[in-house]
């Protein structure tokens, strides 16, 4: 683990944005099931989140189309919760960053680290906008 003051940076980036922080199995167990649409942001201090995951979960968050709400967990820190976030990402191995999107608990998309690293952010952000027209209400607020 990371010192929490390095971190708490790359925490942030996200959570400026309104994304909900799960760091127990207890609070992603409360969270992800719940009924409508929920991105879940797999956080890590690897170089492809800060270049590329964080910026391009900011741009798609500006979409009129977004999930219902928007939460993440910090893998390699809050590693209990990161382990029980990636048993709802059924058929993906662990990876870190990554970004998944379900839908009443249920995974709809995911895009792993090996679609993240070496690519834009904007090339991201558009896979993210993709799903949000899929499958979430349009307009929704993320809380």
């Amino acid at each position: 683990m990371y010192p929490e003051p390095l971190v708490a940076p790359m925490r942030h980036e996200l959570t400026r944005l309104g994304v909900e922080e799960l760091r127990t199995p207890e609070q992603v167990d409360a969270r992800l099931p719940q009924p409508g649409t929920t991105l879940v942001v797999v956080n890590s201090v690897c170089g492809c989140a800060a270049r590329n995951a964080r910026p391009a979960v900011a741009s798609a968050l500006a979409h009129a189309v977004r999930p219902d709400a928007a939460t993440t967990v910090f893998a390699g820190q809050d590693a209990a919760a990161t382990q029980r976030a990636r048993a709802y990402f059924t058929g993906y191995a662990p990876s870190s960053p990554s970004i998944a999107l379900l839908k009443d608990g249920e995974l709809v998309f995911m895009l792993e680290r090996w679609q993240i690293e070496g690519r834009s952010s904007d090339d991201i952000a558009r896979d993210l906008t993709a799903a949000f027209d899929r499958h979430c209400a349009s307009a929704s607020p993320v809380a």
